[in-house]
């Protein structure tokens, strides 16, 4: 028995159009996050998110560290502010959160980015990095940040946060 295939064309997808394959069509706009949180880990990611912050985005909340965590940070003792200058506990930010992105440059909190990372994984939070900076000067934040973030880019150009961001939907 032989099968005649079709291949798949460029056009084939325009076939959906057709009256018996438009029920299968969604009519209404995409729902975006209700809950994206971004979180700058050192000064030059908080310049990067102070920028974000002049951009519309849906309910996304952009944080930066109100300090320094160090070594000697409690576990889960980290305060954030957001671009308006509203200080909050990072476990109240989780609580309505449904993806956390952490921006770092070449100076990220290893502390906090552990902190973050334990609260975000106890609460099945999905965990993004981002670092920005010349390659030769990542290196140890790219190892501060992997073992907390399941997705983790590496990006020389500060425009690609923005377009993250936008492909979550935030």
């Amino acid at each position: 028995m032989t099968r005649s295939f079709r291949p798949i064309l460029g056009s084939s997808c325009s076939r959906a159009t057709l009256a018996a394959e438009m029920r299968h069509r969604i009519d209404r706009p995409i729902a975006g996050r209700q809950g994206a949180r971004i979180i700058a880990l050192d000064a030059g990611a908080h310049s990067i998110v102070e920028r974000l912050g002049d951009q519309p985005w849906g309910h996304a909340r952009l944080l930066s560290l109100t300090e320094p965590v160090g070594d000697g940070g409690e576990r889960g003792s980290v305060s954030v502010v957001d671009t308006d200058g509203a200080v909050s506990a990072l476990v109240d930010e989780l609580a309505e959160a449904d993806v956390v992105v952490m921006v770092a440059t070449t100076d990220a909190d290893a502390a906090a980015a552990s902190i973050i990372g334990a609260a975000c994984t106890v609460r099945a939070i999905m965990t993004a990095g981002v670092v920005i900076g010349e390659d030769s000067a990542v290196g140890p934040t790219v190892s501060v940040l992997r073992p907390h973030a399941r997705v983790l880019i590496v990006s020389g150009h500060e425009h690609d946060v923005s377009d993250l961001l936008t492909a979550l939907r935030a």
